[in-house]
């Protein structure tokens, strides 16, 4: 266990490095250190957890996938598509990983409501958002939105504390990303997604190594 906190110890600091390069919003060569770098770490203290099971192996694909994402959307544009399919194929191995778990049904009426709320406030707006930039990204961002919101469910129907505050961080990562992007840009969003997504990354790595 020693080993792991040191391991999350490392991608604390390199989380912040991160959040101040793009604070700086010149960030050169250091993100390609600091945004990979967090998701290395991680990964090897998940990899290290002595329990976890068929959960584990599910939770470290997303992992893995979600690392080839920050990747992807490091380099230019033309790979946004590549990224935005990597996050949605890491969304749906976090699915499969707490279907493994025990699902409390009633739990996910809750859920539903507010994400049925998140998509009339903000899901709406980015994927039309979205269509109007590039009529081609309906498809794909409509698709991300509906596994994303589905990973929001099934973290509630688990009724575990970290997989809820870890869904419910990447939702809201991942809304502040498609409004920056789509909808309008603010100079504070760009931070506020990395640090929502590195809390919803370093949630799902807590609640397997806390089991």
């Amino acid at each position: 266990m020693g080993g792991a906190v040191l391991l999350l110890t490392g991608a604390v600091v390199l989380a912040v490095a991160d959040w101040a390069a793009v604070a700086r919003d010149r960030p050169g060569r250091a993100r390609w250190v600091t945004k990979p770098g967090v998701m290395v770490l991680l990964i090897t203290a998940a990899l290290m957890a002595s329990t976890g099971g068929a959960f584990r192996a599910w939770l470290v694909a997303g992992l893995v996938l979600s690392m080839a994402g920050d990747v992807f959307l490091l380099l230019s544009e033309t790979w946004f598509v590549a990224g935005l399919g990597s996050f949605l194929l890491a969304h749906v191995a976090y699915v499969v990983a707490m279907t493994r778990l025990d699902l409390e049904w009633a739990a996910g009426v809750v859920a539903l409501v507010g994400v049925a709320a998140a998509w009339w406030l903000v899901g709406r707006s980015i994927v039309s958002g979205a269509s109007a930039q590039e009529p081609k990204l309906r498809v794909p961002v409509t698709a991300y939105v509906a596994v994303i919101s589905a990973m929001v469910v099934t973290a509630a129907l688990t009724s575990e504390p970290w997989l809820v505050l870890a869904a419910g961080t990447f939702f809201v990562s991942d809304a502040i990303l498609g409004t920056n992007r789509f909808v309008g840009e603010r100079s504070w969003m760009p931070v506020a997604v990395m640090v929502t997504y590195h809390l919803a990354q370093f949630s799902f790595v807590v609640f397997l190594l806390s089991r």
